[in-house]
Protein backbone atom coordinates (compact mmCIF):
# COMPACT_ATOMS: atom_id res chain seq x y z
CA UNK A 1 0.00 0.00 0.00
CA UNK A 2 1.20 3.51 -0.78
CA UNK A 3 2.66 5.36 2.20
CA UNK A 4 0.05 8.12 2.05
CA UNK A 5 -2.71 5.51 2.08
CA UNK A 6 -1.12 3.71 5.03
CA UNK A 7 -1.13 6.96 7.00
CA UNK A 8 -4.70 7.67 5.92
CA UNK A 9 -5.82 4.22 7.08
CA UNK A 10 -3.97 4.48 10.38
CA UNK A 11 -5.72 7.76 11.09
CA UNK A 12 -9.09 6.25 10.19
CA UNK A 13 -8.50 3.22 12.43
CA UNK A 14 -7.43 5.49 15.29
CA UNK A 15 -10.71 7.43 15.00
CA UNK A 16 -12.70 4.19 14.95
CA UNK A 17 -10.92 2.70 17.95
CA UNK A 18 -11.24 5.90 20.00
CA UNK A 19 -14.96 6.02 19.33
CA UNK A 20 -15.41 2.32 20.12
CA UNK A 21 -13.90 2.88 23.55
CA UNK A 22 -16.20 5.84 24.11
CA UNK A 23 -19.22 3.71 23.30
CA UNK A 24 -18.14 0.80 25.53
CA UNK A 25 -17.09 1.94 28.99
CA UNK A 26 -18.10 1.53 32.61
CA UNK A 27 -20.80 4.03 33.60
CA UNK A 28 -22.90 4.58 36.70
CA UNK A 29 -25.44 2.22 35.15
CA UNK A 30 -22.92 -0.57 34.53
CA UNK A 31 -20.59 -0.21 37.52
CA UNK A 32 -21.78 -3.49 39.03
CA UNK A 33 -21.20 -5.21 35.69
CA UNK A 34 -17.67 -3.91 35.25
CA UNK A 35 -16.27 -7.37 34.45
CA UNK A 36 -18.66 -7.64 31.52
CA UNK A 37 -17.57 -4.23 30.18
CA UNK A 38 -13.91 -5.22 30.66
CA UNK A 39 -14.48 -8.36 28.59
CA UNK A 40 -16.21 -6.36 25.85
CA UNK A 41 -13.38 -3.83 25.75
CA UNK A 42 -10.73 -6.56 25.90
CA UNK A 43 -12.09 -8.11 22.73
CA UNK A 44 -12.65 -4.78 20.99
CA UNK A 45 -9.09 -3.71 21.85
CA UNK A 46 -7.58 -6.91 20.42
CA UNK A 47 -6.93 -5.00 17.22
CA UNK A 48 -7.30 -6.58 13.83
CA UNK A 49 -7.48 -4.99 10.43
CA UNK A 50 -10.74 -3.05 11.12
CA UNK A 51 -11.65 -3.66 7.48
CA UNK A 52 -15.41 -3.54 8.02
CA UNK A 53 -15.62 -0.15 9.78
CA UNK A 54 -13.06 1.28 7.35
CA UNK A 55 -15.31 0.20 4.47
CA UNK A 56 -18.28 1.94 6.09
CA UNK A 57 -16.39 5.22 6.44
CA UNK A 58 -14.82 5.03 2.99
CA UNK A 59 -18.00 4.25 1.07
CA UNK A 60 -19.72 7.06 2.94
CA UNK A 61 -16.92 9.45 1.95
CA UNK A 62 -16.93 8.30 -1.70
CA UNK A 63 -20.68 9.00 -1.80
CA UNK A 64 -20.23 12.53 -0.45
CA UNK A 65 -20.80 11.88 3.27
CA UNK A 66 -18.72 12.60 6.36
CA UNK A 67 -17.06 10.44 9.02
CA UNK A 68 -19.60 11.63 11.59
CA UNK A 69 -22.47 10.42 9.43
CA UNK A 70 -20.89 6.95 9.20
CA UNK A 71 -19.12 6.51 12.55
CA UNK A 72 -22.00 4.98 14.51
CA UNK A 73 -22.65 2.45 11.75
CA UNK A 74 -18.94 1.69 11.47
CA UNK A 75 -18.56 1.03 15.19
CA UNK A 76 -21.80 -0.94 15.34
CA UNK A 77 -20.55 -3.24 12.61
CA UNK A 78 -17.24 -3.75 14.41
CA UNK A 79 -19.13 -4.63 17.59
CA UNK A 80 -21.08 -7.27 15.68
CA UNK A 81 -17.89 -8.62 14.13
CA UNK A 82 -16.21 -8.78 17.55
CA UNK A 83 -19.25 -10.54 19.04
CA UNK A 84 -18.92 -13.18 16.32
CA UNK A 85 -15.22 -13.69 17.06
CA UNK A 86 -15.83 -14.15 20.80
CA UNK A 87 -18.45 -16.82 20.08
CA UNK A 88 -16.41 -18.43 17.29
CA UNK A 89 -13.53 -19.03 19.70
CA UNK A 90 -15.69 -20.90 22.23
CA UNK A 91 -15.15 -24.68 22.67
CA UNK A 92 -18.55 -25.42 21.08
CA UNK A 93 -17.49 -23.60 17.92
CA UNK A 94 -13.87 -23.29 16.71
CA UNK A 95 -12.31 -23.94 20.14
CA UNK A 96 -9.45 -21.44 19.70
CA UNK A 97 -7.37 -20.42 22.71
CA UNK A 98 -5.84 -17.39 20.99
CA UNK A 99 -7.19 -14.47 19.01
CA UNK A 100 -4.80 -11.96 17.41
CA UNK A 101 -1.92 -13.16 19.57
CA UNK A 102 -3.81 -12.80 22.87
CA UNK A 103 -5.79 -15.33 24.91
CA UNK A 104 -9.34 -15.62 23.59
CA UNK A 105 -12.03 -13.87 25.61
CA UNK A 106 -13.23 -17.12 27.22
CA UNK A 107 -9.65 -17.96 28.24
CA UNK A 108 -9.18 -14.54 29.81
CA UNK A 109 -12.58 -14.11 31.50
CA UNK A 110 -14.16 -17.55 31.55
CA UNK A 111 -16.76 -19.16 29.36
CA UNK A 112 -19.87 -17.55 30.87
CA UNK A 113 -18.55 -13.98 30.84
CA UNK A 114 -17.29 -14.35 27.27
CA UNK A 115 -20.69 -15.60 26.13
CA UNK A 116 -22.41 -12.62 27.75
CA UNK A 117 -19.81 -10.18 26.42
CA UNK A 118 -20.59 -11.32 22.89
CA UNK A 119 -24.32 -10.98 23.50
CA UNK A 120 -23.84 -7.51 24.98
CA UNK A 121 -21.78 -6.33 22.00
CA UNK A 122 -24.49 -7.50 19.60
CA UNK A 123 -27.21 -5.57 21.42
CA UNK A 124 -24.96 -2.54 21.94
CA UNK A 125 -24.41 -2.38 18.18
CA UNK A 126 -28.08 -1.63 17.58
CA UNK A 127 -28.15 0.77 20.53
CA UNK A 128 -25.19 2.65 19.07
CA UNK A 129 -27.09 3.32 15.85
CA UNK A 130 -30.33 4.19 17.65
CA UNK A 131 -28.69 6.70 19.99
CA UNK A 132 -26.58 8.45 17.34
CA UNK A 133 -27.26 12.22 17.42
CA UNK A 134 -26.29 12.83 13.77
CA UNK A 135 -28.33 10.39 11.70
CA UNK A 136 -31.92 10.96 10.62
CA UNK A 137 -34.47 8.43 11.98
CA UNK A 138 -35.23 6.94 8.55
CA UNK A 139 -31.52 6.40 7.90
CA UNK A 140 -31.15 4.65 11.26
CA UNK A 141 -33.95 2.28 10.28
CA UNK A 142 -32.25 1.46 6.96
CA UNK A 143 -28.90 0.89 8.68
CA UNK A 144 -30.41 -1.40 11.30
CA UNK A 145 -32.22 -3.37 8.61
CA UNK A 146 -28.92 -4.07 6.83
CA UNK A 147 -27.27 -4.87 10.16
CA UNK A 148 -30.03 -7.33 11.08
CA UNK A 149 -30.19 -8.96 7.65
CA UNK A 150 -26.44 -9.45 7.34
CA UNK A 151 -26.02 -10.66 10.94
CA UNK A 152 -28.90 -13.11 11.34
CA UNK A 153 -30.00 -16.46 9.97
CA UNK A 154 -29.65 -15.37 6.34
CA UNK A 155 -26.29 -13.74 7.04
CA UNK A 156 -23.26 -14.26 9.26
CA UNK A 157 -24.87 -16.47 11.93
CA UNK A 158 -26.54 -18.65 9.31
CA UNK A 159 -23.19 -18.95 7.57
CA UNK A 160 -21.59 -20.15 10.79
CA UNK A 161 -24.25 -22.85 11.08
CA UNK A 162 -23.51 -23.98 7.54
CA UNK A 163 -19.79 -24.01 8.33
CA UNK A 164 -20.34 -26.21 11.39
CA UNK A 165 -22.53 -28.64 9.45
CA UNK A 166 -19.89 -28.98 6.73
CA UNK A 167 -17.21 -30.16 9.18
CA UNK A 168 -18.73 -33.64 9.39
CA UNK A 169 -19.11 -33.95 5.61
CA UNK A 170 -16.64 -35.02 2.96
CA UNK A 171 -18.87 -34.21 -0.01
CA UNK A 172 -19.19 -30.40 0.29
CA UNK A 173 -19.41 -28.88 -3.19
CA UNK A 174 -17.87 -25.63 -4.40
CA UNK A 175 -21.33 -24.06 -4.70
CA UNK A 176 -22.12 -25.01 -1.10
CA UNK A 177 -18.81 -23.58 0.06
CA UNK A 178 -19.45 -20.32 -1.80
CA UNK A 179 -22.91 -20.03 -0.21
CA UNK A 180 -21.45 -20.53 3.24
CA UNK A 181 -18.67 -17.98 2.70
CA UNK A 182 -21.09 -15.47 1.17
CA UNK A 183 -22.99 -15.60 4.46
CA UNK A 184 -20.38 -16.20 7.15
CA UNK A 185 -17.61 -13.93 5.86
CA UNK A 186 -19.21 -11.94 3.09
CA UNK A 187 -22.31 -10.70 4.90
CA UNK A 188 -20.68 -8.14 7.19
CA UNK A 189 -18.27 -6.98 4.48
CA UNK A 190 -21.16 -6.61 2.07
CA UNK A 191 -23.19 -4.89 4.77
CA UNK A 192 -20.35 -2.48 5.56
CA UNK A 193 -20.22 -1.23 1.99
CA UNK A 194 -23.99 -0.75 1.83
CA UNK A 195 -24.19 0.96 5.23
CA UNK A 196 -21.56 3.49 4.21
CA UNK A 197 -23.59 4.44 1.17
CA UNK A 198 -26.84 4.62 3.13
CA UNK A 199 -25.28 6.90 5.75
CA UNK A 200 -24.36 9.29 2.92
CA UNK A 201 -27.89 9.29 1.40
CA UNK A 202 -26.50 7.62 -1.73
CA UNK A 203 -28.88 6.54 -4.52
CA UNK A 204 -29.95 2.92 -4.86
CA UNK A 205 -27.64 2.43 -7.85
CA UNK A 206 -24.58 3.17 -5.68
CA UNK A 207 -25.83 0.97 -2.84
CA UNK A 208 -26.23 -1.95 -5.24
CA UNK A 209 -22.73 -1.42 -6.68
CA UNK A 210 -21.33 -1.35 -3.16
CA UNK A 211 -23.14 -4.59 -2.37
CA UNK A 212 -21.62 -6.26 -5.46
CA UNK A 213 -18.15 -5.01 -4.55
CA UNK A 214 -18.55 -6.28 -0.98
CA UNK A 215 -19.69 -9.69 -2.19
CA UNK A 216 -16.57 -10.15 -4.30
CA UNK A 217 -14.24 -8.71 -1.68
CA UNK A 218 -15.71 -10.96 1.03
CA UNK A 219 -15.24 -14.08 -1.08
CA UNK A 220 -11.66 -13.14 -1.96
CA UNK A 221 -10.98 -12.31 1.70
CA UNK A 222 -12.01 -15.80 2.82
CA UNK A 223 -10.01 -17.50 0.07
CA UNK A 224 -6.91 -15.66 1.25
CA UNK A 225 -7.72 -16.72 4.83
CA UNK A 226 -7.90 -20.35 3.63
CA UNK A 227 -4.56 -19.96 1.88
CA UNK A 228 -2.92 -18.41 4.95
CA UNK A 229 -4.13 -21.30 7.11
CA UNK A 230 -1.87 -23.46 4.94
CA UNK A 231 1.04 -21.09 4.29
CA UNK A 232 1.07 -18.80 7.35
CA UNK A 233 2.50 -19.06 10.88
CA UNK A 234 1.25 -18.51 14.44
CA UNK A 235 3.74 -15.67 14.89
CA UNK A 236 2.49 -13.81 11.83
CA UNK A 237 -1.23 -14.56 12.07
CA UNK A 238 -1.60 -14.39 15.85
CA UNK A 239 -3.74 -17.56 15.78
CA UNK A 240 -3.06 -21.27 15.22
CA UNK A 241 -2.48 -22.39 11.63
CA UNK A 242 -3.41 -25.71 10.11
CA UNK A 243 -6.63 -25.86 12.13
CA UNK A 244 -8.75 -26.30 8.99
CA UNK A 245 -6.85 -29.46 8.03
CA UNK A 246 -6.94 -30.79 11.61
CA UNK A 247 -10.71 -30.40 11.74
CA UNK A 248 -11.19 -31.84 8.27
CA UNK A 249 -12.78 -28.65 7.00
CA UNK A 250 -13.57 -28.16 3.35
CA UNK A 251 -11.93 -24.95 2.11
CA UNK A 252 -11.15 -23.35 -1.22
CA UNK A 253 -7.67 -24.84 -0.93
CA UNK A 254 -8.91 -28.39 -0.33
CA UNK A 255 -11.43 -28.15 -3.18
CA UNK A 256 -9.40 -26.22 -5.74
CA UNK A 257 -5.79 -26.67 -4.74
CA UNK A 258 -3.47 -23.87 -3.64
CA UNK A 259 -2.68 -22.37 -7.05
CA UNK A 260 -6.25 -22.40 -8.38
CA UNK A 261 -7.47 -20.86 -5.11
CA UNK A 262 -4.93 -18.06 -5.51
CA UNK A 263 -6.03 -17.49 -9.10
CA UNK A 264 -9.70 -17.34 -8.07
CA UNK A 265 -8.94 -14.78 -5.36
CA UNK A 266 -7.08 -12.69 -7.95
CA UNK A 267 -10.04 -12.87 -10.35
CA UNK A 268 -12.52 -11.76 -7.68
CA UNK A 269 -10.20 -8.93 -6.64
CA UNK A 270 -9.94 -7.72 -10.24
CA UNK A 271 -13.74 -7.76 -10.55
CA UNK A 272 -14.08 -5.81 -7.31
CA UNK A 273 -11.60 -3.25 -8.61
CA UNK A 274 -13.67 -2.84 -11.78
CA UNK A 275 -16.74 -1.99 -9.70
CA UNK A 276 -14.77 0.61 -7.75
CA UNK A 277 -14.08 2.51 -10.96
CA UNK A 278 -17.72 3.65 -10.83
CA UNK A 279 -17.12 5.57 -7.58
CA UNK A 280 -15.42 8.94 -7.42
CA UNK A 281 -12.10 9.33 -5.59
CA UNK A 282 -11.59 5.58 -5.12
CA UNK A 283 -7.76 5.46 -5.06
CA UNK A 284 -7.43 4.52 -1.39
CA UNK A 285 -10.00 1.73 -1.55
CA UNK A 286 -8.47 0.40 -4.76
CA UNK A 287 -5.10 0.21 -3.00
CA UNK A 288 -6.67 -1.49 0.04
CA UNK A 289 -8.45 -4.04 -2.15
CA UNK A 290 -5.16 -5.06 -3.72
CA UNK A 291 -3.43 -5.08 -0.32
CA UNK A 292 -5.98 -7.55 1.08
CA UNK A 293 -5.19 -9.97 -1.74
CA UNK A 294 -1.47 -10.06 -0.91
CA UNK A 295 -1.68 -9.80 2.88
CA UNK A 296 0.27 -12.17 5.14
CA UNK A 297 -2.15 -12.09 8.08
Amino acid sequence: MEAKHEIYMENMISKIENRLMQYVQVTSQTARQAELIDAMRYSLEAGGKRIRPVLVLEFCRMCGGTDEQAMAAACALEMVHTFSLIHDDLPEMDNDDYRRGKPSCHKQFGHAVALQAGDALLTEAFGTVIRDPVLEPEIKVELMKILADETGAAGMIGGQIMDMSYVTRTDVTLDELKAMVSAKTGALIRGACQMGCIAAFAPLEKIMLAQQYGEKLGMAFQIVDDILDVTGSLETLGKPVGSDAEEGKTTFVTLMGLEKAKAYAEKLTWEAEEILQQFADHAFLLDLTRELLTREK
